[in-house]
């Protein structure tokens, strides 16, 4: 024990100065992060806090034990290393493992400063976060005060510990059944953002129409005012969790009949349920939040040089893994949407001022400018790209005439040696002239970015051009380029956006090109996965998909008292992707243990006739299939299946998005 505690400091000491410099870099970088505590823990520390989900006391139950056995598993078998794992607070707290080297530390911090940045910015982090008096996130206590009230719920001898995890498993399988985009304190009557507020930024969002009907529709902005209504079928209540918190009851075996929930009961809904609102919105930002981490980790590693000579390769080896993880890759899909971001921003400024060339028009763009030329424009200065310590008299010069790319105080500290400007360039340069020193379309792999713009594209910006200056040359237009044009950009973007409006607002047709994205689906004809499109419409439907209520099926109240008998009618709304029925017969039984009655579940069901499955195979193509309304209901004891008339198949059918992507032929 003594040896890990001093293992644990030697490692906190060699952090030290890696933690100020990242968190000054990244302030210089325009970032504005909540304070950050670093904890160095061991290999079973750092299980056991991605078991709790990145804080260190959450309420009894099995379910973190099998979370550390399953972490622990990956570690041992090479499936997954836990580098670092931080938590949403003010102060955040991110939990370094003792064992990584002084490359990964590295890396881990400066992915660390990047995520409290989005955290303290990012509007949907404040709608769900437990604010306190003081307008700020107290996630860590909000968790203790659960931890303890359940606990004492479990010890608590006139009520049984098995009823206690009971409750919890049922709530627990229910969690992402919640209205994302209603606050806990709108129910509270304590919200300080006013509906007014909110629809000015789904306005200024730019959400394509099926969206913005299908997440934000007109009849939810409505029903922020007026509180919760009574489930309808023209207006479900989504909040499915609180539905059955306040209207559910428990069922008795002894009586045979649904008796009042006890108090102690309820408050063990309440408490997950203000959880899964804590938690949405890592859910809702997933992309958005570790494309924004790795897009910083690695200019801050990489372009800044932060990983030292020595700690270079090994970083670039194991960030390569982690972007080249397979499947649908958080990370990877986030961090090139924030380049496309940056990217275009910084396009849009260079393809205005050189469309005010004298003779240059969106029709013959292509012809009359010569990108070599804008490429050595757009350039950055000599000594900002690569000033070193031999440079401090020419940086001195620079500041005494004024240049506000450089800072005063880190020319001042590095000419009496308290900086080494070898190690650390950047400590010269203000945020201006960073953004020059990083400008995206100065770098190599996005130099023909500028030369690829569509010819609808410039028309377009043509079209809503009213600035008549003009000029001479290329040099001329790109004399006073805005180098600090993408990342704002970003940074708004990054206050404003979650995961569905990101995608749907910058995957756009030449970002799906220029990165092979595709969409693929299980053929019924073949029996294996095929790809099924590279169409950049049918890509975003399918991304948007994924992300949709976390990626669940979106359940939603639609009757309290289903044929007058007192039992809830619940509805699947369906997009064109089935339910998994066996996993849906389960969760009725979860439900019904927060009812305490029969609990009825309506879906469609997708059938295929054996004769056109065959016909199918035979012709190479898809089976349309059938789409049948069913409704399966529970009551304690069996799931019995009945038919589901037409006008409530209705109700429950997609009409404003439509995700099928398969076309009429599969392509090979």
């Amino acid at each position: 024990m003594k040896d890990e505690r001093q293992l644990a400091r030697k490692t906190a000491t060699a952090l030290e100065e890696p933690v100020d410099r990242a968190r000054q870099l990244a302030i210089r970088l325009g970032l504005d992060p909540y304070p950050v505590n670093y904890w160095i823990v061991d290999h079973d520390e750092m299980n056991e806090l991605i078991a709790y989900g990145g804080f260190q006391r959450r309420y009894p139950h099995w379910r973190w034990g099998m979370a550390y056995d399953r972490q622990q598993k990956q570690d041992q078998f090479g499936m997954g290393k836990a580098f670092e794992i931080v938590n949403n607070d003010n102060p955040s707290h991110a939990f370094l493992q003792e064992s990584n080297s002084m490359a990964d530390q590295k890396a881990v911090i400066t992915h660390v400063e990047a995520h409290a940045d989005f955290f303290a910015n990012n509007a949907w982090f404040g709608l769900y976060s437990d604010r306190g008096e003081v307008g700020e996130p107290d996630a860590a206590a909000m968790l203790e005060r659960h931890a303890d009230s359940i606990d004492d719920y479990m010890n608590d001898p006139e009520i049984d510990r098995t009823e206690v995890e009971r409750i919890i498993d049922a709530v627990l399988c229910l969690e992402d059944t919640i209205d994302q985009h209603r606050t806990l304190t709108d129910e509270r009557g304590d919200d300080d953002r006013d509906l007014d507020d909110i629809a000015d930024r789904l306005d200024d969002l730019g959400l394509s129409e099926d969206v913005r009907q299908h997440v934000f529709t007109d009849e939810w902005l409505d029903s922020r005012e007026d509180g919760l209504d009574d489930p309808s079928l023209e207006n479900p209540e989504r909040d499915l969790l609180a539905y059955l918190r306040d209207h559910g009851m428990a069922y008795d075996d002894d009586r045979d009949k649904a008796v009042e929930r006890e108090s102690w009961a309820t408050d063990v809904v309440d408490r997950l349920r203000e959880e899964a609102y804590y938690f949405a919105a890592q859910k809702m930002t997933k992309v958005m939040n570790e494309g924004w981490a790795a897009y910083w980790e690695s200019l801050m590693m990489g372009d800044e040089r932060f990983a030292g000579d020595d700690e270079f390769l090994t970083y670039a080896d194991h960030q390569a893994r982690v972007l080249g993880s397979p499947g649908l890759n958080p990370y990877k899909l986030g961090k090139q949407l924030w380049e496309h971001v940056e990217n275009t921003a910084n396009r849009a400024e260079v393809v205005d001022r050189l469309l005010r060339i004298e003779g240059v028009t969106w029709r013959n763009f292509h012809d009359a400018i010569d990108f070599e030329a804008v490429g050595a424009a757009l350039a950055p200065d000599p000594l900002v790209a690569g000033l070193t310590a031999e440079d401090i008299d020419e940086l001195t010069a620079r500041v005494e005439a004024g240049d506000e790319r450089f800072d005063p105080e880190g020319v001042a500290a590095a000419q009496v040696g308290e900086v080494d400007l070898d190690r650390y360039p950047w400590f010269a340069l203000t945020y201006e002239g960073l953004a020059e020193r990083h400008y995206s379309l100065a770098k190599r792999q996005y130099r023909r970015f500028v030369e690829s713009i569509s010819r609808e594209a410039l028309e377009r910006r043509a079209r809503y051009m009213f600035d008549d200056d003009r000029y001479g040359s290329i040099e001329a237009a790109l004399e006073d380029i805005p180098y600090t044009a993408g990342w704002e950009t970003m940074r708004d973007v990054r206050e404003s956006h979650n995961d569905i409006t990101f995608i749907d607002s910058f995957l756009t047709p030449e970002f799906v090109d220029s990165n092979n994205y595709f969409t693929y689906e299980y053929s019924q004809a073949a029996g294996e996965y095929r790809v099924a499109s590279v169409d950049a419409a049918d890509v975003k439907k399918k991304l948007l998909l994924q992300f949709t209520n976390f990626g669940k099926p979106t359940i939603a109240v639609y009757d309290g008292n289903f044929d007058n008998r007192g039992e809830l009618l619940l509805g699947h709304q369906y997009n064109g992707v089935a339910l998994d029925e066996g996993q849906a017969k389960a969760v009725l039984e979860r439900v019904f243990e927060l009812w305490g009655r029969p609990v009825n579940l309506m879906t469609i069901r997708v059938e295929y006739d054996d004769h056109e499955l065959e016909v199918a195979r035979r012709r190479r193509q898809e089976p349309e299939g059938t789409e049948v309304g069913v409704r399966l209901r529970y009551d304690g004891e069996s799931v019995t299946e009945h038919d589901l008339p037409p006008g409530l198949t209705e109700a429950i059918e997609a009409t404003d998005v439509d995700y099928d992507t398969k076309p009429d032929d599969w392509l090979a």
